[in-house]
């Protein structure tokens, strides 16, 4: 169970993977950050903080007048940036609300001052593929539609099918590992023609599709109202180079999405949560993912 630290105001959960050290913190990320995390230490910061879009946090306001909460945002993206290393790179998910568009981009804005905006990444919820359009060399029989979306009854808007991954670094000029996300070129004659095309695969790109689970029930099964998948977390800390991540950080851990994503490709973290059973949930969620993945570890030796 997570435990106090002894002589901190601070609770946290510490937890192995492999020989990766994951902390979980309850706690506020702005004094957490400063008292916990050395400066310049992290390598990547994946978070996604709240949208101040009126959803029911049980422990904040997320209906804060626009400018007070973007000075809330630009206080925290400097706490961020002290911490952050010099090659390191934050990816910031944001999304919005047909009502209130103009969110995502004032939160983006706000980080100006701090930070270079090196990539814009589209997280695809839902898409649909029309037959005609793949044309005949593609084996599709009917139009297609994938993913999931929540309905808007409006005939004023659209229905929101994805969000924005703003992808910061402190100089706009760091390397990423774009072939760790790579996709199989469609024409294997790239693959001859072309030096970068020698290993088969291209850059993904900016748009990524990624579902996430739907639930029967948001009250037993995800007891938070705005959460990511960890698949989205681990595509980030691919793309950044796994192998230059020594430490990762959530300061807005939620459910702890990108706790798990670090786990499973072990590398340091710590993360802070300030509700308590937001924080319980991920710290046991972590554990819970992390058991189920040694049993089959142990179930694929046998």
């Amino acid at each position: 169970a997570p435990v106090p630290r002894s002589g901190s105001k601070y609770t946290i959960s510490t937890v192995q993977a492999g020989d990766a050290e994951l902390k979980l913190v309850l706690g506020d990320c702005f004094q957490g950050l400063r008292d916990l995390v050395e400066p310049e230490s992290l390598d990547v910061i994946i978070t996604s903080p709240p949208y101040n879009l009126g959803i029911e946090y049980t422990k904040y306001d997320d209906k804060q007048p626009r400018e007070q909460y973007l000075a809330w945002i630009a206080e925290w993206a400097a706490i961020a940036k002290s911490r952050l290393a010099p090659d390191g790179s934050l990816f910031l998910n944001l999304g919005g609300k047909p009502s209130d568009p103009w969110v995502p981009f004032e939160v983006a804005g706000a980080l100006r001052e701090h930070y270079l905006l090196q990539n814009v990444l589209h997280w695809i919820k839902s898409i649909t593929i029309n037959k005609e359009a793949v044309g005949r060399d593609h084996p599709l029989k009917r139009d297609l539609t994938v993913g999931h979306y929540k309905p808007i009854n409006s005939p004023r808007f659209v229905n929101e099918c994805q969000e924005y991954i703003f992808h910061f670094t402190k100089t706009g000029k760091v390397k990423l590992d774009r072939l760790a996300l790579g996709v199989p070129y469609e024409d294997k004659s790239n693959i001859g023609r072309w030096k970068a095309a020698r290993k088969g695969l291209r850059c993904r790109g900016n748009c990524w599709f990624i579902p996430y689970a739907t639930i029967q029930s948001r009250a037993k099964e995800r007891p938070h109202p705005a959460t990511f998948p960890p698949q989205l977390a681990e595509m980030c800390l691919k793309l950044h180079g796994r192998d230059r991540v020594r430490l990762a950080c959530d300061p807005f851990l939620g459910l702890g999405s990108a706790a798990l994503a670090a786990a499973d490709l072990e590398l340091g973290f710590i993360g802070f949560e300030i509700d308590d059973q937001y924080f319980r949930t991920a710290v046991r969620r972590l554990r819970d993912h992390l058991a189920a993945r040694a049993e089959e570890t142990d179930a694929a030796s046998d």
